[in-house]
């Protein structure tokens, strides 16, 4: 690998806008004061500080913060997790309460120690939100739980508003990029899930810069359009450390714009694609444009009949 690789410069416009004020250092008392883990801070994502200080949003990240996966671009510690926090629903439910969200992503660490894969903590954090909080529309975003169908039935019968797993990166480059987890079983999750709730949206997110071709990139989505998954999320892949894959390439906001409207064409209800765009990036604007999909669907569908 040549120097210029090694040492690609970060483009201006992936600078980031700090902002600490009392929203942002209130939601991280509050998450200390809970023991509750963020993949915001955990993934050291780029947006934390407009998510906690502006929009007032965070994602919940349950079953402990030790993953069982070693994936390779992401910045969560892997090792040997903890036992399971029967109690963790229920304070997850009360913080966002207190955070008065009006749509909260839940996501966890994959925990390939458990039978289950975590769905039984998974649905019931889902069934203790919404019972404390009616009106708070709620997101999954999953590990594939070892590609068990019963294990997915448990957490959709707890009825998501959105189940969210990430193909993260296209087929080629999915056994360098991902620890245990394969390109074809994260679409089968992904298909499985609609054909068990056709109601409830689906979403997927690839990471870019990690050395796809276009071509790649317009196959995933096809992929995904396939496995009839509705939302996708494209973002440019950063670097967590040096032991983390190097970035190949940083893609132009114009190229992340170029291929949303690629994305559009194929018929997803929903694309947001950009430099800082991340899994749960304005995932409360998604559920709203995904609702307003399926009514348009619904309307066409009774004016034809």
């Amino acid at each position: 690998m040549s120097k210029k690789e090694e040492h690609l410069r970060k483009p201006d416009w992936l600078k980031i806008k700090l902002n600490t004020n009392e929203n942002y250092t209130g939601l991280k008392k509050m998450m200390r004061e809970n023991n509750l883990h963020t993949v915001c801070e955990e993934a050291k994502c780029p947006n934390i500080h407009e998510c906690w200080a502006v929009r007032r949003t965070a994602t919940f990240m349950i079953l402990g913060d030790v993953c069982t996966r070693a994936c390779r671009f992401c910045a969560v510690k892997t090792g040997l997790p903890t036992e399971l926090d029967w109690a963790e629903p229920e304070r997850v439910a009360d913080s966002v309460q207190l955070m008065n969200l009006k749509h909260v992503v839940v996501t966890a660490v994959a925990r390939d120690d458990l039978k289950d894969g975590g769905a039984a903590v998974f649905a019931e954090t889902v069934r203790a939100i919404r019972r404390k909080n009616p009106f708070t529309s709620i997101e999954v975003l999953p590990s594939d739980m070892g590609g068990i169908e019963e294990n997915l039935k448990t957490l959709m019968d707890a009825r998501p508003d959105i189940l969210n797993h990430n193909i993260e990166t296209v087929k080629r480059l999915t056994p360098r990029v991902r620890a245990r987890a394969t390109y074809d079983r994260s679409l089968e999750f992904l298909r499985r899930a609609k054909e068990m709730q056709p109601d409830i949206p689906t979403k997927s997110s690839i990471m870019l810069g990690l050395g796809e071709t276009k071509e790649e990139i317009i196959e995933a989505m096809d992929d995904l359009r396939a496995n009839n998954v509705d939302i996708v999320t494209l973002g440019q892949y950063l670097q967590p450390s040096k032991k983390h894959l190097k970035v190949q390439k940083y893609y132009h906001p114009d190229e992340f714009a170029e291929l949303r409207e690629i994305a559009m064409t194929k018929g997803f209800s929903h694309c947001e694609a950009g430099p800082l765009v991340r899994s749960s990036y304005h995932a409360d604007e998604q559920v709203n444009s995904a609702a307003k999909s399926k009514q348009e669907l619904g309307e066409k569908e009774t004016l034809e009949a």
